[in-house]
């Protein structure tokens, strides 16, 4: 199902990469660019994480944070975060059960092999929890642009 603006974001508890339980109600009063990306040190995710890291001004000057979501294990997110210097959350989320729920997954192919995992999608979300805007299968360079005009 997919989430459009005005829908409320589903709450969720999930361990970051440094072991610490984070909840999206323990954001409340404060924008969030949530997103949901495949596997951690990849391409494309390295490409989109570096992105909103770059953007911690802008992003910091809409009145948002950033989580990234994926199934990867925390050590695996700390190795991505500590890499790459990050700085904000990345949850793990191993059965998919939040990304089921925000829509971010269902089938996907490469190489004509149909498989179920991660559709990298995008969520800005308002200061009471509910989706202004939602972004399927967005492109990681295309992340950042899109997030900061929710923003504005």
């Amino acid at each position: 199902m997919a989430l459009k603006a005005g829908d409320p974001a589903p709450d969720f508890a999930l361990e970051d990469q440094h072991g610490k339980t984070v909840k999206l109600s323990d954001f409340r009063g404060k924008k969030v660019v949530l997103y949901f990306f495949p596997r951690a040190d990849t391409p494309g995710c390295t490409t989109q994480a570096c992105s909103l890291r770059d953007s911690r001004e802008a992003i910091d000057t809409g009145g948002a944070t950033v989580i990234g979501i994926s199934p990867d294990k925390p050590t695996a997110q700390a190795k991505f975060d500590d890499k790459y210097g990050l700085g904000f959350p990345l949850l793990s989320d191993p059965d998919h059960a939040v990304a089921d729920a925000y829509g971010a997954w269902g089938e996907r192919s490469m190489y004509g092999k149909k498989y179920m995992g991660i559709i990298r999608s995008a969520f800005v979300i308002d200061e009471q929890g509910a989706i202004v805007e939602s972004f399927y299968k967005v492109s990681p360079k295309d992340t950042v642009p899109k997030a900061l005009a929710a923003l504005d």
